[in-house]
């Protein structure tokens, strides 16, 4: 299959390259930074260029909807214009929610507060609104937090925190949150792609079990041979010291602390049911075992 992929120098565009590639796929790296058109021999369009959320909030609003909608915009005029079968638009989870009661799955009413979440929707209600031939496909994937081998994000600090020996002070806030293993994305993705018969929608991209931000901790622990040390701070006393990180530029921010605390648990079982399939191959324990290793 040929697939055109747009952000293809970006850390989940690298390993999706690379994954189908050794699948037998033929693959096009688009830049849309400069002139662009269409290989008209496509048969996919994986578009996952962006503008990711900036956790220190030093963004231009304008910026998340310039990128994430009105980019997204022009590319899926075009592939209408194509023979391409299937486009496959890389949304977020924030795009619907930034905070989440119980499970969050397809059916959620969206409700995003920050710019990179509107923006995302806003591309979304956009994709939706438009007329789809019969032979044409659009998949909107909204992940959680992605990580795998050479992912330069929170898990990153997280791990050279825990390696340091320094208490993770944050252990009086109970929470339960979902990954995305880099492994299980590339998996689905393929699987979409191959499998004909799974319809166009909004399809949530997540590891099957949650962890608690305790636990992740403590696996970090233990995969990188330390001993874990959970400070049980007054949550009171963390909040206002977040707050005073606003102000001050300090590492832990109301943002950081939301990333590493809240609940956020991400229901996958719709895209599992459209393929047939009862697990993802990679566990949550597994995959971030596997990212924890890869810091060393």
């Amino acid at each position: 299959m040929n697939i055109i992929i747009t952000g293809a120098t970006g850390f989940v565009g690298k390993n999706l390259s690379k994954f189908l590639k050794e699948k037998g796929h033929h693959i096009s790296p688009l830049s849309l930074r400069k002139a662009w058109e269409l290989d008209q021999n496509a048969e996919a369009i994986i578009h996952l260029a962006g503008k990711a959320h900036d956790t220190k909030n030093t963004s231009a609003e304008k910026e998340y909807f310039e990128i994430n909608t009105e980019l997204t915009k022009k590319l899926f005029k075009e592939f209408l214009n194509t023979t391409a079968q299937d486009f496959i638009y890389f949304s977020s989870v924030k795009a619907t929610a930034d905070t989440v009661e119980g499970f969050l799955d397809e059916n959620h009413k969206s409700n995003p507060q920050t710019p990179y979440g509107k923006s995302k929707l806003e591309a979304e209600e956009f994709l939706l609104s438009q007329k789809l031939p019969e032979n044409k496909r659009l998949f909107i994937i909204r992940p959680c937090m992605i990580h795998g081998p050479g992912n330069k994000g929170n898990l990153n600090l997280l791990y050279k925190f825990v390696q340091k020996g320094i208490p993770y002070p944050l252990a009086a806030f109970e929470n339960k949150r979902s990954f995305l293993s880099i492994d299980n994305l590339n998996f689905l993705i393929l699987e979409m792609l191959s499998n004909k018969n799974v319809g166009s929608g909004i399809y949530n991209f997540a590891d099957d079990e949650v962890l608690s931000t305790n636990e992740l901790v403590k696996l970090i622990a233990n995969t990188s041979g330390k001993k874990e040390k959970l400070w049980k701070i007054s949550s009171k006393l963390i909040s206002a010291t977040a707050k005073m990180g606003d102000v001050m530029k300090l590492p832990l921010n109301s943002e950081r602390l939301k990333k590493l605390t809240e609940n956020y648990w991400v229901s996958n079982q719709k895209i599992k049911n459209a393929l047939g399939i009862d697990q993802l191959p990679v566990s949550a324990s597994e995959g971030l075992e596997k990212t924890i290793k890869s810091f060393k």
